[in-house]
């Protein structure tokens, strides 16, 4: 493959050479005729004359050579990223239409870092600039030539080939990098985890994609590569372009029902596991399309967390949970928050806006988030509890028993309380390994002074088992499922029965 810096385009040396060769002939034609005039008698001044139209003519050589290796050096700086010295983005849509011309196939892999936020948030921008360079020293090793390395900005690289095959080698690549990177790259003294999500997209003659329209497959594929657990290689497919559509087209649904109201609240009691008085309500959100249909939350809020939609909804959720709830005195709200909210630096301070707002007593709500939330950015999520906590506000942790908190991370976040989730409760009444498993994690809670709820009980036998076990509150169908906020009041004030309601797969969708 022929290098992009091999060679000076040929219009950028017309440019220069064109007009220099024009006045070089011009002098040097007339140089002659002087020098002839001179020999033939002609006085002085033709010599003269002669002798300076070839200094002029030799300086304007030396000229066009120096502006010539100025030029070479104008064009290298221009196609070069300034901190790893890899082609950059402008390099790379030239060698594609380079390429192209020649009638060669062309495969395009965009490599995007996984984790290089938390390295930068951790360590600095320093040690982050090494770890781009270190990466891209790593990726020119893997190719050994075979393939050209880009950096195309912040902590996005991009592989090209060319010619036969170019799709099948670029793939296996790719690969070896996915590899590679799975193991600490080495800084310094420091010894980074990171890793590399892959989009690969191809053109192919005759139907040879624009360099735009190639790289922006790439990038689609990559983001299919992210959002299926990173770490892999994901090849360009038209289904990723009808998905995105479908996306897209929820998404102004989305919009349009938070303009139109569409959005509603329910709230699933949740009952003191020995006076089995409700002590707190948990906010579900639910939303009917104008034809009737409803939608689950397990749809929509995935696509409104990737279009940054969900900032806008989860604010509304809460400052409506927070006028509702204050009718209902001495009894705690529960509000989940996703993962997006958290990453938002602005979410506290919008939080304590809502609360100025509502009136609403800080101590009495509480915020719910999983796992997730955490672990994709723990840096920034352990600072914006620490601003909520200031409100008053408690933190509990959703949906434990589904991921791989450990005691550390507990201590870490310091929760007011774990909720054990819907399918360690079931677990714990089938087998006697899930019941210990069940048994640790609420003897965990406790030595670290957090409440536990158990979520999605169903059934007495359930009841009676986490009870036993300690649990301080029940959520499940066995007493309430969720309801209209009207409804919570006459649930208030007195111990309440067990519901005839069909038990449902999931409690927290109902």
């Amino acid at each position: 493959m022929v290098s992009r810096f091999d060679q000076v385009q040929d219009d950028e040396k017309a440019v220069v050479l064109g007009p220099i060769v024009v006045l070089a002939t011009i002098f040097l034609a007339s140089a002659a005729l002087s020098l002839g005039s001179r020999l033939s008698g002609v006085g002085r001044p033709a010599y003269i004359l002669a002798t300076g139209s070839i200094l002029f003519a030799a300086a304007v050589a030396v000229l066009a050579v120096r502006g010539l290796r100025h030029l070479r050096d104008v064009n290298l700086i221009s196609r070069s990223d300034s901190l790893t010295q890899l082609p950059n983005r402008r390099a790379l849509h030239l060698d594609i239409q380079r390429e192209e011309k020649r009638g060669e196939e062309v495969a395009l892999a965009l490599l995007d870092l996984d984790g290089f936020k938390l390295v930068n948030d951790h360590y600095g921008h320093f040690v982050g600039d090494a770890a781009i360079r270190e990466c891209g020293r790593i990726f020119e090793e893997i190719t050994d030539g075979e393939a050209v390395v880009y950096r195309l900005g912040g902590d996005e690289f991009a592989l090209m080939m060319a010619g036969p095959l170019a799709a099948t080698l670029l793939e296996g690549i790719c690969r070896r990098i996915v590899e590679r990177l799975a193991k600490p790259v080495k800084v310094d003294d420091r010894r980074l985890t990171l890793g590399a999500s892959i989009g690969l997209a191809r053109s192919t003659p005759p139907d040879f994609q624009p360099s735009s329209e190639l790289l922006r497959r790439a990038d689609v594929a990559m983001y299919a590569s992210k959002r299926g657990g990173k770490m892999r290689c994901t090849w360009f497919t038209a289904a990723f372009d009808q998905s995105r559509e479908q996306l897209k087209e929820m998404d102004d649904e989305l919009r349009a029902a938070l303009a139109n109201g569409e959005f509603r609240l329910a709230y699933q009691p949740l009952v003191d596991s020995t006076t089995r008085m409700v002590v707190a309500v948990e906010c579900l959100l639910r939303w009917e399309r104008p034809d009737g249909k409803p939608v689950g939350p397990h749809i929509f809020i995935p696509v409104a967390e990737e279009s940054g939609l969900i900032n806008a909804i989860g604010l509304w959720v809460l400052r409506q949970a927070c006028c509702d709830a204050l009718v209902w005195p001495d009894i705690t709200l529960s509000v989940n928050i996703s993962a997006a909210q958290l990453r938002n630096p602005e979410f506290p301070i919008q939080l304590g806006h809502i609360l100025e707002e509502t009136g609403f007593d800080p101590e009495r709500l509480e915020l719910e988030i999983t796992e997730t939330c955490l672990v994709l950015d723990p840096i920034v999520a352990e600072r914006s509890l620490s601003v909520i906590r200031g409100f008053g506000v408690k933190i509990s942790l959703d949906d434990f028993g589904t991921g791989y908190a450990s005691i550390g991370f507990l201590r870490q976040f310091r929760f007011e309380k774990l909720k054990l989730d819907r399918s360690l409760v079931v677990q714990a009444g089938e087998d006697d390994g899930s019941r210990a498993m069940m048994l640790s994690s609420i003897t965990v809670a406790r030595a670290m002074k957090m409440g536990v709820t158990a979520e999605g009980v169903e059934t007495q036998e359930q009841a009676d088992m986490v009870r036993a076990a300690g649990c301080d509150q029940i959520q499940g169908w066995l007493y309430f499922k969720a309801m209209p906020a009207e409804e919570i009041p006459q649930h208030l004030g007195h111990p309440v029965g067990v519901a005839t309601v069909t038990p449902a797969k999931d409690s927290k969708a109902a």
